[in-house]
């Protein structure tokens, strides 16, 4: 059974002895890319993709038939296959990503950056615009943004997509692609290296001098966040329900479990402070570095807002205890034990 000391002081809970752990098998590798998918994780980069059975711990090479002369600069899965997003289009596959099969028919532009699936269809961002295709990559045809470098791209409740473009901006559109419009009110940045969907929240990565914006009206307007986190480019981001992670491109990574209102720096361990790409499965953060390869982080260490029933992915409180194990309401400026549904405890204090 786990045990931490967590002490929460005017609401906010500070953990201690957190820190990132490198990946085996990654160290030293230029990682682009970052994926979870039926209990698997993957990431690619300059030499390929790489699987991983034991969520990050260690990585073996997976690469077989995917582009070996590029990058791998994305993921994505529609619940069947596997997808990579290559400097040499895309590729597919069915056995969770130990073989891959090209599927680039249709695309007149091989280097994409991004790819998501959304309901049926796959979009593809690339240095030429935007691509889909209903047929699970077999057939690719233009989806608009023709002459614009896209660089990230998301969808929000399955049918708004945001596009991130270098030099260019924020577009988006609401019919699978046939019509975009410039959503940037607000924004100093013309670059957009990434773009995240948090509910329908949308969170935009900057260029350097301006750092995370956000938009909460499906991009009429957009806020620049300040607090906790730093001005810098970012390349990253992850998100589920109760957390948003970003990566940045000099000052690492940043959470909030208030939708972006606050930010917390967790950097201990992590040897390069340039993130590319971010990822969450059940139990660790997962970045993807420049130089140094991939770390993964436990959510278990990440702070609490307040004391209630956060869920970071599957955990919940289930009930508060006293030193002798004795059932116990929250006391202020007594050291208490949180017992959660994994079987981890917390022991904890709220100083009033």
């Amino acid at each position: 059974m786990k045990n931490k000391l967590t002490i929460l002081a005017l609401g906010l809970a500070i953990s201690v002895n957190a820190q990132w752990q490198q990946s085996i098998g990654s160290e030293g590798l230029d990682v682009q890319s970052v994926h979870t998918y039926n209990n698997f994780d993957f990431f690619g980069g300059a030499s390929g993709a790489y699987r991983s059975l034991d969520e990050s711990a260690t990585y073996t090479f997976s690469n077989s038939g995917n582009d070996s002369n590029g990058p791998t600069r994305g993921f994505t899965n529609d619940g069947t296959y596997m997808y990579t997003c290559t400097s040499q289009g895309v590729f597919r596959s069915s056995d969770n990503g130990v073989t891959w099969v090209s599927k680039s028919n249709g695309l007149t532009q091989l280097l994409c950056h991004g790819i998501i699936s959304s309901n049926g269809t796959l979009f593809l961002s690339t240095l030429s615009g935007v691509f889909k295709t209903t047929d699970q990559g077999d057939n690719w045809i233009n989806a608009g943004m023709s002459g614009f470098d896209s660089r990230s791209i998301c969808c929000v409740q399955d049918s708004i997509l945001f596009v991130g473009t270098q030099g260019d901006g924020i577009y988006k559109s609401i019919d699978d692609g046939q019509n975009w419009a410039a959503v940037s009110a607000g924004v100093a940045s013309t670059n957009f290296r990434a773009i995240q969907a948090k509910g329908t929240t949308v969170f935009a990565g900057g260029q350097n001098g301006t750092g995370v914006y956000r938009s909460l009206d499906y991009g009429a307007t957009w806020t620049l966040l300040s607090s906790g986190i730093a001005t810098s480019s970012y390349r990253a981001f992850a998100s589920n329900n109760n957390l948003i992670v970003a990566g940045s491109t000099s000052q690492g990574v940043f959470y909030s479990l208030n939708n972006g209102d606050s930010w917390t720096q967790i950097n201990q361990g992590l040897l390069d402070l340039n993130v590319f790409d971010l990822e969450l499965n059940n139990n660790y953060i997962i970045a993807g570095t420049h130089s140094q390869g991939v770390f993964r982080f436990p959510l278990s260490e990440l702070s609490t807002v307040g004391i209630s029933e956060l869920t970071l992915k599957s955990k919940k409180l289930l009930k508060v205890v006293d030193a002798l194990g004795r059932g116990s309401a929250l006391k202020p400026n007594t050291p208490q034990l949180y017992i959660y549904d994994d079987g981890s405890v917390e022991k904890k204090m709220i100083i009033n």
